[in-house]
């Protein structure tokens, strides 16, 4: 198979593991996990009062969906330069015993 038809397949795969879930759960509310336990807490316990408060809010929903994507993506980008430092210095060690 050319490199090219894989590379299609995996794009197709991708694309409809990304937008199967909207599609198989339409018209479903999707919720953040805080939102589900807290209010799975609250059903449990009324009487719970949390251990402490955030020291810092965010001003607005913008501002923490911003910061949200400012650590995934300093995340990812510490995972994959991770990755390419271990291929790049294993590449170096198999051109060093050739």
């Amino acid at each position: 198979m050319k490199p090219l038809t894989k590379n299609m397949i995996l794009l197709l795969f991708v694309v409809l593991l990304a937008f199967a879930p909207l599609y198989i759960a339409r018209g479903a509310e999707f919720s953040g996990a805080d939102t589900q336990a807290s209010e799975m807490i609250s059903t449990l316990n009324s009487n719970y009062s949390p251990w402490f408060e955030s020291f810092w809010e965010p001003p607005s929903g913008e501002v923490e969906s911003f910061l949200f994507a400012l650590q995934a993506a300093l995340g990812s980008g510490f995972v994959f330069y991770y990755i390419g430092f271990k291929k790049g210095k294993n590449s170096m060690g198999k051109r060093d015993q050739t």
